[in-house]
C-alpha cells in the first residue's frame, strides 16, 4: 500500500511539474488572437487594386492603398479605400465621378491586383515577407517560410494583427486562419 501511495504522489508531482512547465512555455501567457475576418476581402494599406474605367484610360490602372488607407486617382484625388470591399470602393468612385459631374453614367470595375503580404519570423528556416493567399493557415504560412527549425515551438505561434484602429498581439494554433498583414512569429522552445 505504501508503494502505491508513493507512486500516486510521484505521478501527481510529475503532473504538477508538467503543468507548471506548460504554463511558462513561450507564448502561453498571450491571449488568443482575434479570429481572422471571414467575410469578403477588405482593402488595407499595402494592397494594390486594378481599376478599369470604361472609356477613360487616365482613370484606369493600378493604384496602391497608402498608409492612410487612400488611393490617389487622377481627377478625384484621394479616395478612401481601407476597410472597403472592392464593390464598395467601386460604388465610392462611381459616386465621386457623378458628384464632380465628370461622367453621367460611369462604368467602373475593380479587382485586387496584389494583397498585402504576411511576415513570418522567428524559428523558421527562411524568415521574411511572403504573399498572402486566401485560405492560408498559420501552419501553411510556416511551410511557405521553409518549415520549423529544430528549436521551434510547434503548438502555437505569436501573431500581431492589425484590427481597425489598433494592432493586437496574441497566440494562435497551427490551424488558425491567417489574415493579410499578419506578423507571425514562431517562438523558440526552452531547451
Amino acid at each position: 500500500m505504501a508503494r502505491s501511495g508513493a507512486s500516486t504522489t510521484c505521478s501527481a508531482t510529475a503532473l504538477a511539474c508538467a503543468l507548471a512547465l506548460a504554463a511558462c512555455a513561450p507564448g502561453s501567457n498571450l491571449p488568443p488572437v482575434p479570429a481572422a475576418y471571414a467575410g469578403p476581402y477588405l482593402l488595407g494599406p499595402g494592397d494594390e487594386v486594378r481599376i478599369i474605367t470604361f472609356g477613360d484610360t487616365s482613370l484606369s490602372g493600378s493604384f496602391a492603398v497608402d498608409e492612410g488607407g487612400h488611393i490617389s486617382m487622377p481627377l478625384l484625388g484621394l479616395v478612401q479605400a481601407s476597410g472597403l470591399t472592392t464593390e464598395a470602393l467601386q460604388t465610392e468612385i462611381i459616386d465621386e465621378l457623378k458628384a464632380k459631374k465628370l461622367y453621367l453614367a460611369p462604368s467602373v470595375v475593380i479587382e485586387v491586383a496584389t494583397r498585402r503580404p504576411i511576415f513570418v519570423l522567428g524559428e523558421v528556416q527562411k524568415p521574411g515577407q511572403y504573399p498572402y493567399e486566401p485560405g492560408m493557415t498559420m501552419e501553411s504560412a510556416v511551410a511557405v517560410a521553409g518549415g520549423f527549425t529544430y528549436r521551434a515551438v510547434k503548438a502555437r505561434v505569436e501573431v500581431k494583427r492589425q484590427e481597425p484602429g489598433h494592432a493586437v498581439r496574441g497566440q494562435a494554433d497551427p490551424d488558425a486562419a491567417v489574415q493579410p498583414g499578419d506578423v507571425i512569429t514562431v517562438l523558440e522552445r526552452h531547451i
